[in-house]
């Protein structure tokens, strides 16, 4: 397919994402219909190599439309080593969470798992649609247990751990597992100082090299 062609085919995916209202309109089996409107948030980009995969939109993001509008994307992109500016360049990274709407909260005032409806029905378009990422930021153990499948760990620091491995891997684009980057996490990242010894030089010059 020609540059063209490709260009009509994402923005044609990317507007039947926005439009989409399943999680409201069809629910899961078993599953309770989003309690708002939903507001859809995926950048997708014909030229980035790079894909962030996070979990699903918090208020804030919902609010505003921008994902990783918030404190955790500060801290994502400090680990990045890259600015707002660059973060949000569509030629640089694309940025496709699990789910596309924000959840809601759970009884406890945390935010709800991604809707279940959401990666059945677009992951699997998305990434077809953007064969040219290398490698996939891999946030949290929703986008692990996607992007990874049986070579995920039982837990979320055992697949950070072992991220040379999924960084190096033969099929596919390139994985790097990361924790999310929210700030219930920074207890976490004192107990694993490793985290931040060996596995942010290594995303940094990654990041730099492909979208430098």
């Amino acid at each position: 397919m020609d540059a063209d062609g490709r260009e009509r085919d994402l923005a044609a995916l990317a507007a039947a994402i926005a439009a989409c209202r399943l999680c409201r309109d069809t629910p899961a089996k078993a599953g309770n219909p989003l309690p708002h409107e939903p507001r859809p948030v995926a950048v997708l980009s014909e030229s980035a190599r790079i894909l962030i995969a996070g979990q699903a939109p918090g208020l804030r993001v919902h609010e505003s439309g921008l994902p990783f509008n918030d404190a955790s994307g500060d801290r994502l992109r400090s680990w990045m080593g890259v600015t707002r500016e660059d973060f949000y360049d569509p030629r640089k990274f694309a940025i496709v969470p699990m789910g596309f709407c924000f959840p809601g909260y759970d009884a406890h005032g945390s935010d709800l798992p991604p809707r279940r409806e959401c990666a059945p029905l677009w992951r699997s378009r998305a990434m077809a649609a953007m064969p040219q990422v290398e490698l996939v930021l891999a946030i949290g153990q929703y986008a692990q247990s996607w992007h990874l499948g049986a070579a995920k760990a039982a837990s979320m620091t055992e697949t950070v751990r072992d991220w040379r491995r999924h960084l190096h891997r033969n099929a596919g684009p390139a994985v790097l597992p990361l924790p999310h980057p929210s700030w219930r996490n920074t207890a976490w990242l004192k107990r694993n100082p490793w985290f931040e010894e060996e596995v942010l030089p290594e995303l940094r010059k990654r990041v730099k090299t492909l979208a430098g």
